[in-house]
């Protein structure tokens, strides 16, 4: 049995543990709103420019003139998966539930015989994919000096998996990452990166839209490739938005469990405690006693 002393000191690391995780639960909670708010407001763009997308690739015809980013390679035999986590822990299964989905693809893909690449965007991914895969990771990029997330970090992303594609080192690459749907739920998501996979468009309820002629200027084959850059570029920008809100909501989540459950073990510990203690002071009343008739 541990001593009251022990007890003591048990209770003390426990309440100054629980004192941390309500710190980290309030930082979280204050952040996640921004972080919410801009994932949120980056979601209509990227519909909106998939949307643009779709009729622009649905006028034109494949042909040597047109981008490889929305006709592929041909090809089929490299994949380059890019799995994006938080640069931190301490946030339940946010991390490793992504790195589950990407190490899972990953297998089915050299199941088939298929040759596999790994560019990783957040260190805790990194770390959990490296176990396994250490041999085809080729890139890794570390945002955690990166105090603001901006569309510039995810341009910088964006090229390095533009230089790797011009250089024929891939034929598909796919985007791993969290998607933030509300405080208690970030559902891992993939998204084929290149060549784009286009939405379907849907017909305009509205008549004049219905019946409405575009004309472009310049032609759909240029303006493509002006476009499919900065699609991919905007995907890696909302993908690490969403990762933001999520990692924040996840951690305000596991802190808040953290926090209830110190307490619980502060109320047992101190139970523990207040009995041990009780038993010691009515053995020591026992001797006296005992002592005093012996006498």
């Amino acid at each position: 049995m541990a001593s009251l002393k022990d007890l003591r000191a048990r209770i003390a690391s426990v309440k100054a543990t629980k004192k941390i995780t309500k710190a980290m639960q309030m930082v979280a909670a204050a952040k996640l709103r921004r972080a919410q708010d801009q994932a949120e407001a980056a979601r209509p763009y990227a519909q909106r420019l998939d949307a643009m997308l779709s009729r622009l690739g649905a006028r034109v015809t494949p042909s040597a003139a047109t981008s490889q980013l929305l006709t592929g390679t041909g090809k089929e035999d490299t994949h380059l998966i890019v799995v994006a986590t938080g640069e931190r822990g301490l946030a339940g299964a946010f991390n490793s539930s992504i790195a589950r989905a990407a190490r899972e693809h990953i297998r089915r893909l050299q199941g088939q015989g298929k040759t596999v690449k790994i560019l990783t965007v957040g260190r805790k991914g990194a770390d959990q994919l490296r176990r396994d895969f250490a041999k085809i990771m080729v890139d890794h990029v570390d945002l955690r000096s990166v105090k603001q997330l901006g569309y510039v970090h995810a341009l910088d992303i964006g090229q390095r998996i533009l230089k790797r594609f011009d250089n024929g080192e891939f034929d598909v690459a796919t985007l791993f990452f969290s998607e933030f749907q509300n405080i208690i739920t970030q559902r891992p998501r993939s998204v084929q990166l290149i060549p784009v996979k286009l939405p379907e468009t849907q017909e305009e309820t509205s008549s004049t839209a219905a019946h409405a002629i575009y004309e472009f200027e310049p032609d759909e084959e240029e303006i493509l490739r002006e476009l499919l850059p900065r699609n991919l570029a905007t995907q890696l920008y909302r993908a690490l938005l969403e990762n933001n809100a999520g990692f924040y909501a996840a951690q305000m989540t596991a802190m808040d469990n953290a926090t209830r459950n110190a307490g619980d073990m502060i109320d047992r510990l101190t139970l523990n405690y207040n009995r041990t203690r009780q038993a010691q002071i009515t053995k020591e009343l026992i001797e006296i006693i005992s002592g005093a008739e012996a006498v």
